[in-house]
């Protein structure tokens, strides 16, 4: 509490400060508060006794200034009385977490302190901040931006990963060039950029003798073409040859192999449609900034942005068999063994205009995606000594699938809708590690009516017919902006179809939230279903629980 207080008398003096110096020498002042809290309570009916500390709260405080070409910023957390529950452990306490200084004019860009980076799309390098996942790997360092031409960007970047709020042993080297060629012979219809990537992780190990180097190095290199409707990027990712870790914390430095990323994207849009395709094959693509930290459950300590490449699902049910990437190396016993994953996903849209057939009076919208992905195939040997070979276009087992239509149309100027059917196909097995393999059908209607400008009615109804593991779903969800202000929920998920009679359970929740210019207060009380919560693609896992939830979100 005493450091609470603190924390707010100084954002208080921050502010008053950084005014008073706005007037004088035009700088600027802003920044946003962030808080997520939950009271658990027990509940009989899904066996959830409360934690021991029921009331817990993530907070978040960040403060930035900008004078000219300089800007500065920090960030405060606080975990009390501990981080919510599903949250790394690490977070547990009220400190200052990141901070830093910048110069940037239009040649230089120069960073101190804690900052953000991507390389490429990700595979090889990125830190990133996501709240609801719980992952904040900033590098605590140095980066340097340098732009000598408008065709040119040359980065470098040297720091030390977050983790909880201290940093992980190992030293992190990189750089980035880009290229636009497009610009060069001042193409005028065309766009060509090609670029490249290294990346360092030095880690000391305490093996005496290991078999694999201290230092583990990245190379990227990438193309990206634009001509009219089309377009189509390419980009292939090495590492260096390291150990394999199967299990949290546990080196293997006997069983040593290099990764790799192939990735293709292409795409065509003119008015009423667009397609666009992705394929993706990866090999023991998972980087950490600590080799022990591979495969543990908070994404902590993660270096590069491996996301899965499957449609991102707004209705419920979708989204309980959803797909993570298979980055990993696994060889457990013979009927479990991958090696990283192999596949890709096709987008297909069309825009029906008013007045033609299919479009009727007010037009309508069509969207199909299909995604498949497998296992890498090859020769797995699962006994001493461990090891693989994969071929580079080789499909092995399938992991998972997901053909899916949604409609849309706008029936009248205050009344649309949508209804959608998707298909899944879900190996648990290897996917999850555990047992099982499931076959979903669902089928999803949802409608909207506008009584005025800022208030409105959405109803959602989804249905799921699953094989096997729990078996049949239904879902209703029902929202009400009641004005620009205030708007009410309730929503439940049922999963009546349950073999075990007892676990035939409703998943419900209700809340509201008010609003009020850029501040936002929801309340919200229910059940959270177990299992994989994901935002853009990327995943963690969260247990059962009941509570009362409170969440606010302003900035200034």
């Amino acid at each position: 509490m005493k450091k609470l207080l603190l924390g707010l008398c100084v954002t208080f003096s921050l502010t008053t400060l950084a005014q008073e110096t706005d007037k004088v020498d035009k700088g600027n002042f802003f920044g946003g508060f962030e808080s997520n809290s939950q009271w658990y309570l027990n509940d009989k009916g899904i066996d959830i006794r409360h934690p021991e500390d029921p009331i817990r709260s993530n907070n978040y405080l960040f403060l930035n200034y900008v004078y000219k070409n300089w800007s500065a910023g920090i960030q405060g957390e606080a975990y009390e009385q501990n981080a919510l529950l599903n949250y790394n452990p690490k977070y547990d306490h009220t400190d200052i977490a990141t901070y830093f200084v910048r110069y940037a004019n239009d040649k230089v860009d120069v960073t101190a302190g804690y900052f953000y980076e991507q390389f490429g799309s990700g595979i090889l390098f990125r830190s990133w901040e996501d709240r609801a996942l719980g992952i904040n790997n900033a590098l605590r360092g140095g980066r340097v931006i340098f732009r000598p031409a408008d065709f040119l960007t040359i980065k470098a970047i040297y720091g030390r990963q977050r983790t909880g709020f201290d940093v992980a042993n190992s030293d992190i080297y990189g750089s980035d060039v880009e290229f636009n060629i497009g610009q060069v012979l001042k193409f005028e219809t065309t766009d060509v950029s090609i670029g490249g990537s290294f990346i360092r992780r030095d880690q000391k190990t305490d093996y005496a003798n290991p078999d694999f180097k201290d230092a583990t190095d990245g190379y990227a290199a990438r193309i990206s073409v634009n001509h009219n409707s089309l377009y189509f990027s390419s980009e292939y990712n090495y590492k260096t040859k390291d150990a394999i870790v199967q299990v949290v914390g546990d080196v293997d430095e006997d069983f040593l192999k290099p990764g790799s990323a192939l990735s293709f994207n292409a795409g065509y849009s003119q008015k009423g449609f667009g397609i666009d395709a992705t394929f993706r094959r990866i090999e023991n693509m998972s980087f950490f900034s600590e080799r022990e930290a591979k495969g543990n459950a908070y994404n902590d300590r993660i270096m590069n942005f491996v996301p899965s490449l499957t449609k991102q699902h707004h209705f419920n049910l979708s989204n309980i068999y959803v797909y993570q990437a298979q980055p990993n190396v696994i060889l457990k016993d013979e009927s479990l063994v991958k090696s990283g994953e192999i596949g890709g996903q096709v987008d297909l849209y069309f825009d029906f205009e008013k007045g033609t057939t299919l479009g009727g009076e007010f037009g309508t919208k069509v969207a199909i995606n299909v995604s498949n992905w497998n296992a890498l195939g090859g020769t797995f040997n699962v006994t001493d000594p461990k090891g693989y070979d994969t071929d580079f276009f080789g499909f092995g087992k399938k992991y998972f699938s997901d053909y899916n239509l949604e409609i849309s149309k706008k029936w009248s100027k205050d009344f649309n809708g949508s209804i959608a059917f998707i298909n899944q196909y879900y190996n648990k097995q290897l996917i999850e590690e555990t047992e099982g393999l499931v076959k979903t059908n669902i089928v999803a209607a949802e409608a909207t009516y506008k009584f005025s400008t800022y208030q409105s009615l959405r109803l959602v109804g989804e249905h799921m017919w699953a094989d096997s593991d729990k078996k049949n779903w239904a879902s209703a969800t029902a929202e009400f902006n009641i004005n620009s202000k205030y708007s009410v929920y309730a929503m439940d998920m049922y999963n009546y179809g349950n073999d075990v009679e007892a676990d035939q359970t409703h998943y419900y929740n209700v809340g509201g939230a008010f609003r009020k210019g850029s501040t936002r207060v929801a309340l919200a009380y229910g059940r959270q279903r177990g299992g994989l919560v994901c935002v853009g693609g990327v995943c963690r896992f969260v247990e059962e629980s009941t509570g009362l939830s409170l969440s606010l979100n302003t900035t200034f």
